[in-house]
């Protein structure tokens, strides 16, 4: 047997029930961005006016025949969002459980903090009906996906194991671009919740989504010109692009539609515009932050360092 085949070997003889808790949780918290667009396009963040309890009545208890207007909408994003939070403790104790690496069962720790700090902060917004409250809100919702979208990543049966592709020459480079483009868009990300809450900074917001479609095209470029044949690059790079066309077209839209009277559209329509275009941005914040991690995995300098590890695991023994 092989020298450092024990760790790989047992690695991936862990157990699955980390990755496919991931896997669910990131997939519940994608709709909760969209619920928590929603409140915000409809209005509806202080639909309940208290918390933890919803109109005297405790949050699970609260009757169904009573959900009605705008009280659906927040006290579905309280419902969800506590789904989300029972999901990720599951999660924490699963990594603790059975995962190996260290670093991994402090990451979903990280994830089980930064839950509970949303919780609290969307909480204190309601009770202290403070505006600022509401954007720092939706940057650690962004945040909070971005980190579940690792942890997925992270949990699965392709990162279990050592690399065994073969490295590319500018894998650090290129790292680093998707890691720029992955910070702008989450920039953009604050941005956005900025103008969705006080109708301030479209300038800053315009001039940021004229740098990340930069960044963007850039990273595609350069995976498409140096890395075509290389699948696990090109896929997600063609999503990033897609995912830019569109969200061009949902900004350009949502523009028009809440600061000038030109399409004229219904309201119902203009929230559904501007909760896309929210969601589109996570989307578009995952598919740059995989980018970044498997461009890191597949650099020349990971290689190395793993070369050097076994090495060193040779001689010592």
């Amino acid at each position: 047997m092989s020298v450092g085949a024990g760790p790989a070997q047992s690695r991936a003889n862990a157990s699955v029930w980390p990755h496919r808790l991931a896997v669910v949780l990131a997939c519940v918290t994608f709709p909760l961005l969209f619920i928590g667009g929603l409140v915000t396009s409809k209005g509806a963040g202080l639909a309940v006016p208290d918390w933890p309890t919803t109109f005297g009545y405790n949050m699970f208890l609260y009757p169904w025949s009573k959900m009605v207007g705008n009280i659906f909408y927040e006290h579905s994003h309280r419902l969800v969002a506590s789904v989300v939070g029972l999901l990720t403790i599951a999660l924490t104790v699963a990594l603790w459980r059975s995962e190996r690496r260290h670093w991994l069962r402090w990451l979903g720790v990280a994830a089980l903090l930064l839950v509970i700090l949303q919780g609290v902060i969307g909480g204190l917004r309601v009770v202290l009906l403070e505006n600022t409250l509401a954007i720092f809100h939706a940057a650690f919702a962004q945040a909070f996906f971005a980190l579940t979208v690792s942890l997925t990543i992270f949990t699965s049966a392709e990162w279990s194991v050592e690399p065994q592709d073969i490295p590319i020459a500018d894998g650090g480079r290129l790292g680093r671009l998707c890691a720029v483009t992955t910070g702008l868009i989450y920039v953009q990300a604050i941005l956005g919740a900025v103008l969705r809450h006080t109708g301030e900074r479209v300038d800053a917001h315009l001039f940021f989504a004229a740098l990340v479609a930069l960044h963007v095209v850039l990273v595609l470029v350069r995976i498409m010109k140096l890395h075509g044949d290389l699948s696990k690059l090109t896929r997600p790079a063609c999503v990033l692009g897609a995912l830019l066309l569109l969200q061009l077209m949902l900004g350009v839209g949502s523009y028009f539609g809440k600061f000038t009277s030109t399409l004229g559209l219904p309201m119902g329509a203009l929230v559904m515009l501007t909760t896309t275009h929210l969601v589109t941005g996570a989307l578009m914040l995952a598919t740059s932050l995989l980018l970044t991690l498997r461009a890191y995995r597949l650099s020349t300098t990971t290689k190395v360092a793993i070369g050097h590890k076994v090495l060193t695991e040779q001689f010592s023994g």
